[in-house]
């Protein structure tokens, strides 16, 4: 079930931020115990769209990393093309020339393209330490909001069977006060009147079913 976000309940994280300097936080996309508390608890818009970026960020860290493997293994090669075609430039040939002034193009645009990706190397973890701090406090406000709803409820039950034991109670109080008047009362009619007179009125009561406890027939 997706929550709804509050509007207008930005929080000021600047404490959280502080009390939690230098404490490790878990890459929550990736961790199995964080998809299964998500998954028993719903999720929200703000978890869903936090997820995405997350998700978005380690892709694209994942593909500058393998970039930069690649275009290392480029560079590694033309650099030992140029080493080959060393031996060769004595020889003044126009394709050797050529080739190696392609090999130097080539490795200067690997480079300009390494120098890039380093530097978005560089952003990436911070960006993805930011977003994922932002999905651990929407993660931490759903848990908290579930707690409390089941506080309450564990207090409302806690009430009502406070309520109920005391209520039992006195129906339980209640139900053998009546017994036993009931059994004195015919008690009584049997020893005034006698058995024989009692069995006239016909009663449908029969006081063997209802004696209370510790009490014998006379």
């Amino acid at each position: 079930m997706i929550g709804k976000k509050k509007k207008g309940n930005r929080r000021d994280d600047t404490k959280y931020r502080a009390a939690l300097e230098g404490k490790k936080i878990p890459i929550l996309t990736l961790d199995n115990k964080w998809h299964k508390l998500i998954a028993r608890l719903g999720t929200t818009t703000e978890i869903m769209r936090l997820t995405e970026k997350l998700n978005e960020l380690l892709k694209r860290q994942g593909k500058v990393n393998n970039e930069l493997k690649d275009i290392h293994r480029v560079k590694k090669k033309l650099m030992e093309n140029i080493v080959a075609s060393m031996d060769e430039i004595e020889n003044e040939d126009p394709l050797v020339d050529k080739k190696m002034d392609e090999s130097r193009r080539l490795i200067e645009e690997c480079n300009l393209k390494m120098s890039r990706y380093r530097d978005e190397n560089l952003e990436l973890p911070r960006e993805i330490d930011d977003v994922n701090y932002r999905l651990m406090l929407a993660t931490m406000d759903l848990c908290y909001d579930r707690l409390r709803q089941n506080t309450k409820v564990i207090h409302e039950i806690d009430d009502w069977l406070t309520k109920t034991r005391i209520e039992l109670k006195k129906q339980v109080l209640k139900k053998q006060d009546s017994e036993t008047v009931n059994f004195e009362l015919y008690s009584y009619m049997h020893d005034i009147f006698g058995s024989r007179v009692i069995e006239i009125f016909d009663m449908e009561y029969n006081p063997a079913q209802h004696r209370p406890e510790g009490k014998k027939d006379k």
